[in-house]
């Protein structure tokens, strides 16, 4: 399958195309100037998602694009970097993966659509939208520019509400069971967790099944406490997470191992 990547050269990006670089035929769509090591049987090509024609470039041929490419930060400045990273290069990348004949867009949210609820309130994917920032605003308009792509123009739209994607040395520390400081890894922090393996899975599983018009998944590992329900993401998707970030720590089941 052709698989564009945008934001490849993310943390996310990385794991993804070491987890599943020898599963898809690869693009690897980067920001102007940054540079990622190329697998084998993949492309790196530099895309400025805010450029309309740019988008088209790199989405010419390819059947699904894993949208990763914007502005992660939830501080940022709507002027300064949301409004070119995470609005128009949203819609450039949904408008060019139409135009060019893809069958359907991974689009990577985020907890913070979300988040606005109270801490003690686990988050369904039907109820409404609750954006506790302005980065997590960016990511309602993606949800919901999806919808319309979906419902209006036929392309099937996965979207990926992404919790704590921990990097390497966090991750690590946790498979060490490392006694951590509460300022390190909160309860509250551990129920937002989701591991490598299983956020790569959960986008090979969004990238895979068949029969979707538009659905939105919820990106946790399996904790002893989540912030989002995962019940429908298993069902839809066969999502089987297999990290619990309690149990990482001994707060709780163990991790399943890999068989």
């Amino acid at each position: 399958m052709r698989v564009l990547l945008t934001g490849a050269e993310g943390r996310i990006g990385t794991a993804f195309r070491e987890h599943a670089g020898d599963r898809y035929e690869l693009r690897l769509s980067v920001a102007p100037s940054q540079v990622v090591e190329e697998p084998e049987d993949s492309k790196v090509v530099e895309c400025e998602v805010s450029d309309l024609e740019s988008c088209r470039r790199v989405c010419e041929g390819m059947e699904v694009v894993v949208h990763l490419a914007a502005d992660p930060s939830v501080r940022a400045d709507f002027y300064g970097s949301l409004l070119e990273n995470n609005i128009k290069g949203t819609y450039n990348v949904f408008r060019a993966a139409k135009d060019a004949g893809c069958r359907r867009v991974v689009f990577a949210s985020s907890v913070n659509a979300v988040d606005g609820y109270p801490p003690d309130t686990q988050i369904r994917p039907e109820m409404p939208v609750r954006p506790p920032n302005v980065y997590g605003a960016s990511k309602v308009f993606g949800e919901a520019l999806g919808r319309y792509f979906a419902d209006q123009e036929g392309l099937s739209v996965v979207a990926v509400r992404i919790g704590a994607f921990a990097p390497g040395d966090v991750e690590e520390a946790l498979r060490a069971n490392r006694k951590a400081s509460p300022e390190e890894f909160s309860p509250r922090w551990l129920s937002y967790y989701v591991s490598r393996r299983d956020l790569c899975e959960l986008l090979v599983r969004c990238i895979e099944t068949p029969g979707i018009t538009f659905a939105i998944a919820h990106g946790l590992s399996n904790n002893s406490f989540k912030r989002l329900d995962i019940d429908s993401t298993r069902e839809t998707f066969g999502y089987d997470p297999k990290d619990n970030a309690f149990g990482l720590l001994g707060f709780g089941e163990p991790e399943q191992e890999v068989t």
